[in-house]
């Protein structure tokens, strides 16, 4: 952050303390020594492996994989202590036996390859006893580097593996026997070593690396200054300053926890000292924050993934995720806007405004983000792009000596871009067994036929039925992505969640296109973070604003509105995500849209131009919701409204003003 900018802030070490709290991934050791340095050396060898195989070609799938998780599990167990409060500044024993099985066990691939994908059949006992240590490693590595969450998910998905003849109704299947498992989920491409570790090993680690380049030259602390100069002295600036700066930070940060803290730090006690209530300041921070995750181009990293997934190109994906994303903080400005209105908050004073002069002179730091997109544009393969990115960030850090990437700047992203990637890498590698007992057991198809049959009980017409496994699908993928990191998330969403969407294209007249499907589970995945119980990004915001976490977490579901309302729009009429649309209808959708939050953001903070009676807030709500429908009359309806209010404000605001006249006259 710049000199101008002299609000207090939390210190490295308050912000590490609050991310050890509520995002696991933070919470290592932090060790000194001889043991130190071997991690070191982990860390630097591990990234160079990937940028090897990144620009001279991967290895065979089961080589390229098992070694990107045996890095990965040694440095979990070397790293992250089996309990929250555990010794920090040591390994335990026990972690080094941990060690030497993850070196074991994941080095049979490589040494044995000829062997093991020339064998017929099933396994032997040391195969058996090799894979069963490959789960159980796994399983206790994601539970220590992400979160217990998903590590019970996928243990419940084994035991129904196992026991499936037992299982009652359409659940039964013939289930498999521990040979079976052990067999599909260590020495198959269907399991551990399946697409969801394939993309962490090449696209995800690579673009993780890129952002920790990025971050070498000061970027973060760019956005910020970029942030305040752009907004700073506008109605509620602070806050808009978080929006803008955590919108920019947290499409290269990949976690809605650690945006929250990091840009939070500053945003959120500039908010506070502003005037915004502790509860809104927090809930603004971690919806912003939150958004990072939904915004392209990178998108968490779960873009890459849903390349695999979805079956379609980059390039689709981030232009569908576009208007989504532009309506999501649209959103959150506009209400933050309407809140700064309706309690008379103003800007920040111009004396703690960075120049913007200064602000100028380092826009090129943000070249490489334009640079990727144009790159994935171009049709450049994702690898390369990830390569190229890191090469151009390299360069354009040399025009400063401020931004300059030195050689010690350079270790620290290799080493940070590979602690970045670890929980990443233990997240995918625990979604394949979900994944492959999906594959397996046929769960996916069965859970969504299931849940559209329960929708068909209910309702009566067709619209009915897809609204209601709509309805069910989002409160699946909100409880499903509870707790979960952005990737791990949508691995889990888009197996278990999204069959239901795809069931019920066979009743549906026009079939939803499969992306849509994929953004829809996506999306209420990651609202998990800001919505209660759970809602860890506003538990980490709170921690900032000293505010209630429940409070905050309402405050900010409310606040990301367009993420519940969107999905559903874009499912209903795929012209949203830019699907089988012209540029002029974009241009169209996009401003009756932008209105339509503006309707919905006064509606549901009750001030608009003036304060709202609750009539108008309800019809300003449902006229809001007709301009974001991309249908013509819906759209006049709403535009109507939308023109209809406006007056409606004027005249009672005169009419008041002249009011107030005549008591003053009076009087």
């Amino acid at each position: 952050m710049s000199e101008d900018n002299n609000h207090e802030q939390l210190s490295v070490e308050e912000q590490e303390k609050l991310m050890e709290k509520y995002d696991t991934e933070s919470n290592t050791r932090n060790l000194g020594g001889w043991i130190a340095k071997v991690v070191f050396f982990i860390l630097i060898a591990f990234s160079l492996f990937q940028l090897y195989t990144g620009a001279f070609g991967q290895y065979t799938a089961y080589i390229q994989r098992t070694v990107h998780l045996g890095f990965a599990l040694t440095l979990i167990f070397l790293l992250y202590p089996a309990r929250k409060k555990g010794k920090k500044k040591s390994v335990a024993w026990y972690d080094y036996i941990l060690v030497l099985l993850s070196i074991g066990v994941c080095s049979y691939w490589p040494f044995f390859y000829e062997s093991l994908v020339q064998k017929i059949g099933g396994i032997d006992n040391l195969q058996a006893i090799i894979g069963g240590i490959a789960i159980l490693l796994v399983l206790e590595g994601t539970r220590r580097a992400v979160g217990l969450p998903i590590v019970i998910i996928a243990v419940a998905f084994m035991i129904y593996a196992l026991y499936g003849p037992y299982m009652p109704g359409m659940l039964a299947h013939r289930g498999l026997s521990i040979d079976q498992l052990i067999n599909t989920m260590f020495f198959t491409t269907e399991g551990i070593l399946g697409t969801p570790l394939q993309v962490s090993s090449t696209y995800i680690f690579l673009f993780l690396l890129f952002g920790s380049f990025l971050v070498q030259t000061g970027v973060g602390n760019y956005f910020n200054d970029l942030a305040i100069s752009l907004t700073g002295t506008r109605v509620g600036g602070p806050a808009k300053v978080a929006i803008f700066s955590s919108a920019l930070n947290g499409t290269i940060s990949g976690s809605s926890v650690a945006n929250t803290v990091t840009t939070g730090s500053f945003t959120i006690p500039m908010m506070k000292k502003l005037g915004y209530h502790k509860n809104f300041a927090g809930a603004v921070e971690a919806a912003a924050s939150t958004g990072g995750q939904i915004m392209p181009p990178i998108m968490g990293a779960a873009a890459f993934l849903m390349v695999e997934f979805a079956g379609v190109g980059y390039w689709e994906i981030a232009k569908a995720a576009t208007i989504p994303a532009i309506l999501y903080f649209t959103g959150i400005w506009i209400m933050t806007h309407f809140e700064a209105k309706k309690i008379g908050l103003l800007g920040l004073p111009k004396d703690q405004i960075p120049s913007k002069l200064v602000v100028l002179k380092k826009i090129y730091l943000i070249f490489p983000i334009f640079a990727i997109v144009w790159l994935l544009f171009k049709g450049v393969s994702i690898e390369r792009t990830a390569l190229y990115g890191i090469g151009i960030t390299i360069l354009v850090s040399l025009f400063r000596k401020d931004t300059r990437i030195t050689p010690s700047k350079f270790v620290v992203a290799l080493t940070s871009g590979a602690r970045t990637a670890l929980g990443v890498a233990s997240a995918t590698a625990c979604a394949g067994i979900i994944v492959g007992v999906v594959t397996k057991t046929g769960l996916g198809l069965k859970l969504g036929n299931g849940l559209v049959s329960l929708a068909g009980t209910i309702a009566s017409t067709p619209e009915i039925q897809l609204f209601l496994t709509l309805v069910f699908t989002m409160i699946t993928s909100i409880i499903l992505g509870m707790g979960s990191p952005t990737t791990a998330n949508y691995i889990i969403t888009s197996t278990i969640a999204l069959p239901a969407i795809l069931a019920l294209n066979d009743q549906l007249e026009v079939a939803i296109p499969v992306l849509a499907g994929h953004m829809f589970v996506f999306y209420f995945g990651i609202v998990a973070d800001i919505t209660p119980p759970v809602a860890l990004a506003a538990f980490a915001a709170t921690g900032i604003s000293g505010g209630d976490p429940i409070r905050t977490g309402a405050n900010a579901t409310r606040l990301a509105i367009a993420a519940f309302i969107i999905p559903y729009m874009f499912v209903l009429q795929p012209q949203l995500l830019m699907i089988d649309t012209s540029f002029w209808e974009i241009i169209f959708i996009l401003i009756t849209a932008i209105l339509g939050m503006i309707a919905i953001g006064g509606g549901l903070i009750g001030f608009w131009y003036r304060r709202l009676y609750w009539l108008e807030r309800i019809i300003a709500v449902v006229g809001g919701l007709m301009l974001i429908y991309p249908e013509g009359k819906s759209d006049l309806i709403g535009f109507c409204i939308f023109i209809a209010l406006i007056i409606f404000q004027f005249v009672v605001k005169r009419e008041n003003i002249n009011d107030e006249k005549l008591e003053k006259a009076q009087g």
